[in-house]
């Protein structure tokens, strides 16, 4: 399987206009040296220098690392992992798991979440969202409803794999909205039908 990594790290100094008032570590390819992340700024801004050109009254705010994004996709894209600093989330497209308009498991989506619930107990998390997502096409109501199942189909299978009665579930379905590509391709429309799980990351 290929896979596809992206690494989004930032840092951003922000310029607040005033007038007169107050005004989110795995085991992956390393990085070049000197570029890896760190919890503070790499460099001091001096507010006061002329070279900033700022407007009068405006202020320098504070210097702030933003959180580190990884993403991993394979090819097909059917899977995608999210890694934030304090979050993970799985999507998997709703043709790995269901077949056409359908809130019925196949047979290979138990092993798909199974790998999951392997993650989970990893990362030792007990909050879990699992949200449901369509394509625009059929009905706004029809997609709510097959959405909602879905992400129950889901839940049910990770609550049996990790059998923890400290587990708790944040199951919804949210149809067409929050799509993540464009709908008006059935490239787009296969990637905004999918069934998300997400949890927050070990502090370990």
């Amino acid at each position: 399987m290929t896979h596809t990594r992206l690494i989004l790290v930032g840092t951003v100094a922000a310029v607040v206009f005033t007038s007169t008032g107050v005004v989110h570590a795995d085991d992956g390819p390393s990085v070049p040296p000197g570029t890896e992340a760190t919890v503070a700024a790499p460099v001091e801004v001096d507010g006061n220098d002329p070279d900033l050109k700022l407007p009068e009254g405006a202020t320098l705010a504070a210097a702030k690392v933003l959180d580190i994004k990884t993403v991993v996709e394979d090819q097909s894209g059917d899977e995608r992992r999210e890694d934030t600093n304090s979050d993970v989330k799985f999507a998997l497209q709703a043709e790995v798991l269901f077949p056409k308009d359908s809130a019925k498991l196949s047979s290979q989506a138990r092993s798909r979440i199974s790998t999951i619930a392997q993650e989970i107990k990893t990362q030792n998390a007990t909050k879990i969202r699992v949200f449901g997502f369509t394509d625009n096409l059929g009905s706004s109501a029809h997609g709510d409803v097959l959405s909602r199942k879905r992400a129950n189909a889901v839940q049910s299978i990770l609550d049996q794999e990790l059998n923890d009665s400290n587990v708790t579930y944040e199951v919804r379905g949210y149809g067409e909205q929050y799509p993540i590509a464009d709908n008006s391709t059935e490239a787009g429309r296969k990637k905004n039908r999918r069934v998300e799980v997400s949890f927050p990351r070990s502090e370990s």
